[in-house]
Order: C-alpha cells, then sequence, then structure tokens
C-alpha cells in the first residue's frame, strides 16, 4: 500500500452498480472514489476535474459507449488508465478494448478482490484481463500472424533501439518499470524516457497495446 491513495473514476449507466463498486473499492485503504457518473459523454469533464488515476468504465452506456469513451480518454495527455467493465465477454470485444487503448478489460462477475486488483495492476502499469479476456486476446494475436500484422509488428519493432527493445520485452512480459530498471541496472526514470520513446515509434498508448505489439513481433517465449 502506498501513502497516495489510488485514485478511482467510475463511469457506469447504472447508479446501482456504480454505488456497488464504490463500496467495494473504497473498503481497500489505498483506494479512492474520486467521483462516479453515469455515461461516456461526462468521462472527459471529470477526469479534468477530478485527475483519476484511474478509469473503471462500462462499456454498455448511451449513445457513447466503453470503447468510444476509451478512445476520447486516450487523446488526453496525459490520460489515466481504463479498465473496461461488461457483462459478457464477446468475441473479439477484449482485442477491440486494447486497441482502443483500455489498459485491462474484465467481466462484472469478478470478485471484489480481482476487481481491486485489477485497479492496483493498471495504476502500477500492467495490463489486467480476465482469464478468458486474455485468451481471447492471446488467440486473435496469434490468429494475426497468419496474415500481414506479424510482418508489420515486426517492422515497427525494427525501428526501436537496442535497449528500447529489451525494456519492452520485459514490459511486455509482465514486468514494471521498477524491476525492468533492477534487471537492466538502469533508473527507473531511464526506463521511462525509453518507454515513451518506444510507444511514440509503436503508435501505441497502453501497456496492453505494447504487448500486442512484441507478442505479434515474435518476442515472446
Amino acid at each position: 500500500m502506498t501513502d497516495t491513495p489510488i485514485r478511482v473514476l467510475l463511469v457506469d449507466d447504472d447508479p446501482l452498480l456504480r454505488s456497488g463498486l464504490r463500496y467495494m473499492l473504497e473498503a481497500a485503504p489505498d483506494l479512492l472514489v474520486v467521483a462516479d457518473i453515469g455515461s461516456g459523454e461526462e468521462a472527459v469533464p471529470a477526469i479534468h476535474a477530478h485527475r483519476p488515476d484511474v478509469v473503471l468504465l462500462d462499456y454498455r452506456m448511451g449513445e457513447l459507449d466503453g470503447i468510444g469513451t476509451t478512445r476520447e480518454i486516450r487523446r488526453l495527455d496525459p490520460s489515466p488508465k481504463v479498465v473496461l467493465l461488461t457483462t459478457f465477454d464477446m468475441d473479439d470485444l477484449p482485442m477491440r478494448a486494447v486497441q482502443a487503448g483500455a489498459n485491462g478489460f474484465l467481466l462484472k462477475t469478478a470478485g471484489p478482490d480481482e476487481i481491486i486488483r485489477a485497479v492496483r495492476d493498471a495504476a502500477a502499469g500492467h495490463a489486467p484481463f480476465s482469464p478468458q479476456s486474455a485468451q481471447h486476446v492471446v488467440t486473435r494475436v496469434r490468429d494475426d500472424h497468419t496474415g500481414g500484422r506479424r510482418e508489420q509488428a515486426a517492422r515497427l519493432v525494427a525501428t526501436l533501439t537496442e535497449r528500447e527493445r529489451e525494456i519492452c520485452v520485459r514490459l511486455a512480459d509482465g514486468a514494471t518499470t521498477g524491476t525492468a530498471a533492477d534487471e537492466l541496472y538502469l533508473s527507473e526514470s531511464t526506463v521511462k524516457t525509453h518507454l515513451r520513446s518506444a510507444e511514440t515509434k509503436l503508435g501505441v498508448g497502453s501497456r496492453a497495446q505494447l504487448a500486442v505489439i512484441i507478442e505479434r513481433a515474435g518476442l515472446l517465449s
């Protein structure tokens, strides 16, 4: 637990679910729900007003659904981490969430401990996914290898420096910036500088997107 709580914004059009999530999250001493809102259209103004670290975002909402809202959030600089919540793990939805810039994807049937852990993991720079969703993403990425996406990913990775590639592989494999720094005998700020440069070259904005490209390029065992 850190001294400064992780600030969380809840976005869901069901007020009862928002209330339940708030109660669940605020039972954890290191989490603070700074606001809860009922539509995707309210998300960006709420982020400006409350500066959350993590946004827990419902997929099924009104005119602006969770995927569209994630894209709007990703245009912010800096932008908070986004974990998408949905009732059903539908086909390519986890992959679409990753492509939109989500850091994680969970089913609403997840238990309190799993949701709390997902918020902590997202804040720490990890990519929390439900087991079913993670399998869908992995399968989709592997299927993409049969087309031109593996070659495209390899070309993108080839633009990285050796150090940037080392860092990206470690982070895509689940390391934090801190552990990557320790393994490579670098400062964490240096790792973050290399990471920002690599994300710009790869055209990604989240750890999950980074992992997809590294996996497609065949750099993960």
